[in-house]
C-alpha cells in the first residue's frame, strides 16, 4: 500500500461517486431502525399493492407492508452478508494462500489441490447445497458464501508470498531468528494484501448478488425477513400491475453491485503504476 493510491483512485470521479454511494448505503443499513418510516413487517391489508404516494413513498406489497421500510432493512441484510462473507473468505483464503506460498512443496501442493476441488463445483449449486443441508439463516448464508469464495483470495496471497519470500527483507527477518509465524503475519502478509483487497471489493458485489438470488429462489432468509431478493420474488406474481415491487429492489441491487465493481476496478488501476 503506497501513499499514491488515493490520489490515483480519486482521479476517477465515477469511482469517488461509487465510494460515496457505498458509504451512504452502509450508513442506511446501520441506521435502518431509525430511518425506516414503518416496521418492515407491519401489515396493512387495506392498502395492499398501493402505488407510491406521500405516505408510502415506494408503495406497498401484497400484504400492505411498506416497500421503503423493507428496502431499508433489506439493505442491512444484503450488506451484512456481503461484508461478513467476504471477510470470512479473506481470512480463510489469506491463511491457506500464506501457508502455500511460504512453505511451498507439499503444503503448496495440498492447498492447490484443495482449491481445485472447490473450483470443480458450480458456485451457485455448491452454495445451494450447503444452505439446503442446514436451516436457512443469516449465519448459514454468510458461512456458505465464505466457504465457497475463498479460492480467489488464496491464489492472490499465494502468488504474492512466492514473490515476497525471496526479497531481502524476508531473508533478513529469517536471518534475525524470527519464527515462521512472525515472518508470515508481521512481515509478508501485510505486504501481500493489496491485490486481495481489490478482490474483496468484487467479492462483496458477488455475495450481494448471490444472497439476492438465494432469496429470489426461496433459499434465503425465511419470511417475513425483508431482503431485496425476497421483494423481487414477491413481485413475480404482481409484475403486470405492481411495477414498484420490481423496479426499486432491482435498481438497488444493480447500483450497489455496480458501485462495488467500479471501486474494485479503480482500486486495481490505482495499485498499478503503469496505469498512470
Amino acid at each position: 500500500m503506497t501513499p499514491q493510491i488515493w490520489p490515483r483512485f480519486k482521479r476517477s470521479k465515477l469511482a469517488v461517486v461509487a465510494l460515496v454511494y457505498v458509504g451512504f448505503m452502509t450508513l442506511v443499513a446501520l441506521l435502518a431502525p431509525l430511518l425506516s418510516p414503518f416496521g418492515p413487517d407491519d401489515v396493512d391489508v387495506v392498502n395492499r399493492l398501493h402505488p407510491p404516494d406521500a405516505v408510502h413513498r415506494l408503495g406497498t406489497d401484497d400484504l400492505g407492508r411498506d416497500v421503503l421500510a423493507r428496502m431499508i432493512h433489506g439493505a442491512r441484510i444484503s450488506l451484512t452478508v456481503g461484508y461478513a462473507a467476504t471477510a470470512l473468505a479473506l481470512i480463510i483464503g489469506s491463511l491457506f494462500g500464506a501457508l502455500a506460498g511460504y512453505y511451498g512443496g507439499a503444503v503448496d501442493w495440498l492447498v492447490s489441490r484443495l482449491i481445485e476441488v472447490v473450483l470443480c463445483f458450480p458456485f451457485l449449486f455448491l452454495v445451494l447445497g450447503i444452505v439446503a443441508l442446514f436451516r436457512p439463516s443469516l449465519w448459514t448464508i454468510m458461512i456458505a458464501l465464505g466457504l465457497t469464495t475463498w479460492t480467489s483470495e488464496a491464489r492472490f496471497v499465494r502468488g504474492e508470498f512466492l514473490r515476497l519470500r525471496g526479497l531481502e527483507f524476508a531473508h533478513a527477518a529469517k536471518a534475525s531468528g524470527a519464527r515462521d509465524r512472525r515472518i508470515i503475519f508481521r512481515h509478508l502478509l501485510p505486504n501481500a494484501l493489496a491485490p486481495v483487497l481489490v478482490s474483496a471489493s468484487f467479492g462483496v458485489a458477488s455475495a450481494i448478488v448471490t444472497e439476492s438470488a438465494l432469496s429470489f429462489l426461496g433459499f434465503g432468509l425465511p419470511p417475513p425477513t425483508a431482503s431485496w431478493g425476497s421483494i423481487l420474488s414477491t413481485a413475480q406474481q404482481y409484475i403486470d400491475y405492481a411495477w414498484w415491487l420490481v423496479v426499486f429492489p432491482g435498481v438497488a441491487i444493480f447500483t450497489t453491485v455496480a458501485a462495488f465493481n467500479i471501486i474494485g476496478d479503480r482500486f486495481r488501476d490505482a495499485l498499478d503504476p503503469r496505469s498512470d
